[in-house]
C-alpha cells in the first residue's frame, strides 16, 4: 500500500512537493483557495492584469493524481489532520508548508477579478500612498513608477532605511533609483490609515506631515499562518515568532514523520521563493527515501540555510541584486528576474507550459 502524504499549505513550497509526490505516494493537498499563486509576480499583475493570468495557477492543473480539500487546517493529531469543513485526513507523513497567513478569495476567477479591480483603482488614481518600504512596498512602488510615472507615489516606511532585510549599499541604492523615478520616500515615520476619513485624501503620519493619495496599499509583513498550532500536538515546537523549529532534514525536531517547508520553518536564512522550492525539493527527495526503506537508519538528505542573496524588481527593466560579495543595481539584476519574474520557469517546475498559449 503507498503511503499517506498530508501536505498543508498549497503556496510555493507545498504545490511543488505536491506536485513531486502525487505518483508516489497518496497525497492529500489541504489549502482553503483553489489556487496556487506565484506571490513575488503579484505586483506585477496589479499594473499588467493579464499577466495574473500565468501567476494565479488552479492546483488541478499540475496537481492531477491526488485529492484536493480545499478547507483549512485546524487541528493536528499524531494520525491525522482536521479541517474548517469538518474532514478527518488520516496520514502516515504530514508536511507542514502552511506560510503566511493572507487572506485570499476561494476561486482563481475571483482572484483575477481582484487584479482587474485594482488595476482600475491605480489607472484612475493621481497618487498612490505605499506604507510599508520592505521589498513588497519597494516592488509595488517601483511598478507604479514605471508603468504611470505621470502618478504621484509616496512611500512611509517606519524604519531608518528601505530594505532593512539587506546591506546598507543595497538600500541607498534603492533609494537613489525611487527617488530618479519621482518616488517620493518618508523614513522613520508610520501613517494613520484611518486619518482620511469621510472621503478626505489626506493622510496624517506620526511627524505630523500631511500625505494626499487616492488610494492606499499596506505592504507591511503578513503574519504566519502558524497561530493555529498553539492548540495541537506541535504546540510545543513553534517557537517566538511563531516558527515551526525544524531539523537539517526539515523534519519537525522530535518528529519522525511530520516535515515543514517554507516561510513558516525557522531555518535562518532570507525567506524567499526560490528557497522555499529548494526546502520543497529536499522534503520530496525524503519523503521518496522514506517510502521505500521507512527503517530509522536511512540518510536524509539535509538542508543547509542559504547566504544572503537577494533579487528586487525595479518594474520592467531594472532590479537591485545583493550577493554575499557585491550589490548590482540596474539592467543586469533586471535581465535575471525583472522581465518575466521568474515566472515561466515555476510554471515549467510544475509541468506546465512557461506560457499560455
Amino acid at each position: 500500500m503507498s503511503k499517506k502524504v498530508v501536505i498543508i499549505g498549497g503556496g510555493i513550497a507545498g504545490s511543488l512537493l505536491a506536485k513531486n509526490l502525487q505518483h508516489h505516494a497518496q497525497v492529500t493537498l489541504i489549502d482553503p483557495k483553489e489556487y496556487f499563486e506565484i506571490t513575488w509576480a503579484s505586483l506585477r499583475g496589479l499594473v499588467e492584469p493579464s499577466f495574473a493570468e500565468r501567476t494565479v495557477i488552479n492546483h488541478r492543473e499540475y496537481f492531477t493524481n491526488g485529492t484536493l480539500v480545499t478547507s483549512s487546517a485546524v487541528n493536528i493529531t499524531e494520525t491525522e489532520v482536521f479541517t474548517e469543513d469538518g474532514r478527518q485526513v488520516p496520514y502516515d507523513y504530514l508536511v507542514i508548508a502552511a506560510g503566511h497567513a493572507d487572506p485570499l478569495p476561494r476561486t482563481r476567477t475571483e482572484r483575477l477579478n481582484q487584479f482587474k479591480a485594482e488595476n482600475e483603482k491605480i489607472k484612475s488614481a493621481r497618487s498612490v500612498l505605499i506604507v510599508g518600504g520592505g521589498p513588497t512596498g519597494v516592488e509595488l512602488a517601483a511598478e507604479i513608477a514605471v508603468d504611470f510615472p505621470e502618478k504621484k507615489v509616496t512611500i512611509v516606511h517606519k524604519g531608518s532605511r528601505l530594505l532593512e532585510y539587506i546591506g546598507p549599499k543595497a538600500s541607498r541604492k534603492t533609494h537613489k533609483w525611487l527617488k530618479s523615478k519621482k518616488v517620493e520616500v518618508k523614513l522613520e515615520q508610520s501613517v494613520d490609515l484611518n486619518s482620511a476619513e469621510y472621503g478626505n485624501k489626506t493622510y496624517q503620519t506620526t511627524r505630523g506631515e500631511s500625505i494626499q493619495a487616492d488610494i492606499h496599499y499596506l505592504c507591511i509583513g503578513k503574519p504566519l499562518s502558524s497561530a493555529w498550532l498553539s492548540e495541537t500536538i506541535l504546540k510545543n515546537y513553534v517557537n517566538g515568532e511563531g516558527r515551526i523549529k525544524v531539523d537539517e532534514n526539515l523534519r519537525v525536531k522530535g518528529k519522525n514523520n511530520i516535515f515543514a517547508i517554507g516561510d513558516i520553518t525557522d531555518v535562518p536564512e532570507i525567506k524567499q521563493g526560490v528557497y522555499a522550492q529548494g526546502q520543497a525539493q529536499v522534503v520530496a527527495k525524503n519523503l521518496r527515501l522514506l517510502f521505500e526503506d521507512g527503517k530509522k537508519g536511512t540518510k536524509l538528505g539535509t538542508y543547509k540555510a542559504q547566504p544572503a542573496i537577494s533579487l528586487v524588481s525595479l518594474g520592467r527593466k531594472h532590479g537591485l541584486a545583493q550577493f554575499p560579495f557585491m550589490t548590482v543595481i540596474g539592467r543586469f539584476p533586471g535581465m535575471i528576474k525583472s522581465g518575466d519574474l521568474f515566472v515561466g520557469k515555476t510554471r515549467k517546475e510544475l509541468g506546465l507550459e512557461a506560457n499560455l498559449k
